[in-house]
């Protein structure tokens, strides 16, 4: 599913963000990226998400290799990947129905198709009794669902999750990851970067955790190891 071979990113002031990380996701894995502040979380998740251009390295998606794709492409690549993020990046004048269909107005569907789908996700996400409200009228946990919804409505085989309890108590964090588990049972490869110490210990899934820009550990059940 996910290959990345050799990768690595440099910032233009030297810094070094990314060092030669090599690793394989499987399709339908559910993999933890963990490490202290400035391991290299961040730019990882940007960089498979091609906001950020590697500086050296190939990463392949699908048996494509995306690494050199041209600009016009990186629209059609992200159709393949949905992506949860902390803070939410809802559409603040569209509601919660409008927010999750706009991902497949995008896409070019149908409004048939987006009035036949986005009732059954919402549904899915225990939402369908705030189809209608607005993202300032939701709860953290709620808004954080809708950014569930709308990352899967397209049927992404990838998921792509930054720190998504990162703005939750945790009532509404378990909450997230039983919807993300869920999503991973039927078939959708999952990839979540974290400080939730407590999750990743529970979770008992692959934890790939980074130190200074390298791979320091990839167990596959395994725990979260650092001081918070």
């Amino acid at each position: 599913m996910i290959k990345i071979i050799n990768l690595s990113k440099t910032y233009n002031n030297g810094v070094k963000a990314l060092s030669g990380i090599s690793l394989h996701i499987e399709k339908g894995e559910f993999v933890f990226i963990v490490g202290p502040s400035g391991a290299g979380k961040s730019t990882f998740v940007k960089v498979l998400l091609l906001e950020e251009e590697p500086t050296d390295g190939k990463i392949i998606i699908a048996n494509q290799n995306i690494t050199n794709l041209h600009r016009r492409q990186v629209p059609y690549l992200r159709r393949k990947m949905g992506v949860v993020f902390q803070d939410f990046r809802l559409l603040p004048n569209k509601t919660v129905y409008e927010n999750v269909g706009f991902s497949m107005e995008i896409v070019g569907s149908t409004p048939r198709e987006i009035r036949r789908r986005v009732p059954t996700v919402l549904s899915m996400v225990g939402l369908s009794k705030r189809a209608n409200m607005y993202p300032d009228e939701l709860s953290g946990g709620e808004m954080q669902r809708v950014s569930v919804a709308r990352a899967v409505i397209n049927n992404p085989p990838i998921l792509i999750a930054d720190e998504p309890t990162g703005n939750l108590d945790p009532e509404n964090s378990w909450e997230i990851m039983k919807l993300l588990n869920y999503i991973n049972r039927r078939g959708t490869t999952v990839i979540m970067a974290t400080h939730a110490n407590d999750i990743v210990d529970t979770m008992k899934k692959r934890v790939i955790a980074l130190e200074n820009g390298g791979i320091a550990r990839d167990e596959i059940r395994g725990c979260y190891g650092y001081e918070d």
